[in-house]
Order: C-alpha cells, then structure tokens, then sequence
C-alpha cells in the first residue's frame, strides 16, 4: 500500500530536481570526478596517516607486524 505515497514522492523530488535553477559549481564536480587531491589529503605524510594521529599509529604499529 505504501508504493503508491513513496512513488510520489519520487515523482515530486524529480521534478523539483529537474525544474529548479541551480547554481552548480563545474568545476569543483569535474576536480571530484577526475579525482582531484584535496586539501585534507595533502597534509598526510608519506605513510598516509596525519599527524594528528602519527603518535597513535606508532604505539600500536607492532600490532600489524609478522613474528
């Protein structure tokens, strides 16, 4: 019974989606589609970690370690 009220709304959203002007940001959606580094990543070191937590991955880095 409940396909009917949720294909409404289906309905409504994509109109909304389709007959509403946008500002869309191109070039920040082509920078995420090409795959783009962000700011957050560059201030990761070579290990991937940041230096928030540097200190934490050392204390347990034996962990993942083979003996």
């Amino acid at each position: 019974m409940g396909r009917g009220r949720a294909k409404a709304k289906q309905t409504k959203v994509a109109r909304d989606l389709k007959y509403r002007s946008v500002n869309m940001d191109l070039e920040s959606l082509e920078r995420e589609l090409r795959g783009g580094k962000r700011q957050q990543e560059d201030s990761h070191g070579e290990d991937g970690l940041s230096d928030e937590y540097a200190d934490i991955a050392e204390k347990y880095a034996h962990y993942g370690e083979d003996e």
